[in-house]
């Protein structure tokens, strides 16, 4: 049996590019695209209308939409390479964000309750950072209507737990990319190089910084 092929996973803060670059990057390698079912949480349009009472279940949705889908694709694993919008472990930076003290002691509870052997380990986590005003642009542009009052001040929040976590993380090889500045959508050339960076990047922890034009 042939081994897996390689497989990616895409991570940043709210607005970032991550489905998007997640979209690109499977369709120029030819891999199995895994993306976050984020419409689907019933609970995330109640959140960002009353964040303290709906917390919880919206985290705890999210939590087992992405272990149950995370199962199935490394029960059916081939040596086809795969790219996900997402890093299943990213689920404790929401919740330690979003949860009250005693939420959060349940969430830990029910996480330490889940085999996360039967999750599948990522051969990279490309990790894409960009500055508050950046994201708040991104979200604006792509107008979902559960994100339009989502507060420069929550988003700040976000960057800064994402960098944080990432900055201790060393689980599989990560590749770190400032994005404020390029246009990986729309400039074939931020494309190409934001690729070939991830394909050639195999172990430890790397930093791309794209030359400005």
């Amino acid at each position: 049996m042939n081994p897996p092929g390689r497989y990616i996973a895409i991570e940043g803060p709210i607005g970032v590019g991550k489905t998007s670059l997640a979209r690109t990057l499977a369709r120029d390698l030819s891999a199995r695209l895994i993306l976050e079912e984020i419409d689907g949480n019933p609970f995330l349009q109640l959140f960002y209308d009353d964040a303290d009472r709906y917390a919880l279940p919206a985290q705890l949705h999210f939590l087992l939409a992405r272990y149950q889908q995370q199962r199935e694709f490394a029960g059916r694993r081939t040596e086809q390479a795969a790219v996900a919008d997402y890093l299943f472990v990213k689920d404790r930076i929401f919740a330690g964000l979003n949860l009250a003290p005693a939420e959060l002691a349940l969430y830990q509870t029910i996480v330490s309750l889940i085999d996360t052997r039967l999750v599948a380990q990522p051969d990279l986590v490309v990790f894409m950072n960009a500055r508050v005003e950046v994201l708040a642009e991104r979200l604006r542009k792509r107008n979902r209507d559960f994100e339009r009052h989502i507060s420069l001040e929550y988003l700040d929040r976000v960057a800064s737990a994402f960098r944080d976590f990432f900055f201790e993380y060393d689980a599989t090889p990560l590749l770190v990319i400032e994005t404020s500045a390029i246009d990986f959508v729309e400039d074939s050339d931020d494309l190409r190089d934001l690729t070939r960076e991830i394909e050639r990047v195999r172990t430890g922890v790397q930093h791309f910084v794209p030359r400005k034009r």
